[in-house]
């Protein structure tokens, strides 16, 4: 018999014990479905993360107070070190010379609501006080109208960039629109200079959906003795991002005034290591996927073990039949072998096309990313299926493929 033989008495035969196929395929589908649901859903995460990175420049880093993760009287405590200030912040992008571009902001609020006539968006807005290299350094671009210019960043007037989403919701799906118009933040009114680019989200945070005043304006709206102002750097050479960071310690040492005893008081993140971090807490979280997967696989491929025993046991006049006929011991296993194998791949696709339905889910309404079509994890999940199919059906081929003729001929 050809394979293509085999194939259509093995469908034959799920249909004739229909009941305890689909049970047995379903478990198998399971199996599939967390590896490749799971998996495909940390692989759209990561993408997305990685390209917001990789727009910021794998050749910036970020300056944050630093912090430790304490445990006093039973409770968790955060101790944060003293902020960096608004003059610290200043002072550091000045005098700062090495070939990069520094960039100070600053975060307002995260539930502003935006106005505009008798539109207004929900109370869910960002609103940022930024400088004029925020834009470049974050990896946002104009889409219309312009940035801020050095001297609005350092003054006081009443400017503001849009998002897209926000500038397409308050005129009617015109952002350009929007443009040297006013609109409504909080109470005070502010003019459109720039709406833009559309960026998409990460994270389950939409990156349209936030307003940039000029850093001083949002200082003095917003502002405190204890509030932060963060400080990133854009390096110009990627091969000389450990010297800028160097410079950069020793320079913010001097700006905080710390002795040469004292431990430094800040951190410095590279955008790099942050994909590093991220891969590296995942790693866990896919190990247990797989084992988890490949438990459930284990079950399923006892439960089609059993099935296929079942089977030899119910046709083994069947088999005698065959033999009788010129059917080998070759022919015998093969044809068991690819009923198993069979089983397993039809599982398999119902778990794959349900793990991808369940990654595209979680990757589009929960993490709210870009979905890429796992071929990776599919092309494994078919391979795994094989392999189950594989080791499962062998016993009862060899089982099957031993059994005497005659014997089976007489077997009721």
């Amino acid at each position: 018999m050809d394979l293509k033989e085999n194939i259509s008495r093995a469908l034959k035969s799920v249909r004739s014990n229909l009941l305890r196929s689909v049970l047995t395929l379903m478990i198998i589908a399971f199996g599939i479905t967390a590896l490749v649901g799971i998996l495909t859903s940390f692989d759209s995460l990561i993408y997305s993360l990685s390209d917001n990175l990789s727009r910021m420049g794998a050749n910036s880093f970020a300056i944050k107070p630093a912090y430790d993760d304490g445990v006093k009287g039973g409770h968790e405590r955060k101790m944060v070190s003293d902020p960096i200030s608004y003059r610290q912040a200043l002072d550091f992008k000045e005098k700062f010379d090495f070939q990069a571009k520094s960039t100070v902001s600053m975060f307002c609020t995260g539930i502003a609501t935006v106005r505009q006539g008798e539109e207004e968006t929900n109370p869910n807005i960002r609103v940022i006080g930024v400088d004029e290299n925020y834009l470049e350094i974050k990896g946002y671009d104009i889409e219309f109208g312009r940035n801020f210019k050095p001297t609005e960043a350092l003054q006081n007037p009443y400017f503001a960039l849009l998002g897209m989403q926000i500038a397409k919701k308050l005129f009617k799906k015109k952002p350009e629109k929007a443009i040297n118009k006013y609109v409504s933040i909080s109470g005070k009114r502010y003019k459109v200079i720039g709406i833009l680019k559309e960026k998409g989200s990460s994270m389950g945070m939409n990156q349209d959906e936030i307003v940039m005043l000029p850093l001083t304006t949002a200082k003095n709206l917003y502002g405190s003795k204890r509030k932060n102002y963060s400080l990133n750097v854009g390096v110009t050479n990627a091969e000389e991002l450990d010297v800028a960071t160097g410079v950069a310690t020793g320079l913010m040492r001097n700006i905080r005034r710390l002795r040469l005893s004292e431990d430094d008081d800040f951190e410095i993140t590279k955008s790099d290591s942050l994909m590093g971090i991220l891969k590296e807490n995942t790693a866990n979280i896919r190990a247990a996927t797989i084992a988890i997967g490949i438990i459930t696989l284990l079950g399923a491929s006892i439960g089609l073990m059993n099935i296929m025993l079942v089977s030899v046991t119910e046709r083994t006049k069947e088999i005698g039949i065959c033999k009788a006929v010129g059917a080998t011991r070759k022919n015998i296993m093969i044809q068991f072998l690819t009923e198993a194998v069979v089983i397993c791949q039809l599982g398999g696709i119902v778990g794959i096309i349900m793990g991808v339905s369940i990654g595209y889910l979680l990757t589009i309404f929960v993490f709210q990313g870009e979905f890429r079509i796992p071929w990776l994890w599919i092309i494994i999940g078919i391979s795994v299926c094989l392999v189950t199919g594989l080791l499962s059906g062998i016993y009862p081929a060899m089982k099957a493929s031993k059994l005497d003729p005659i014997e089976s001929l007489r077997y009721e």
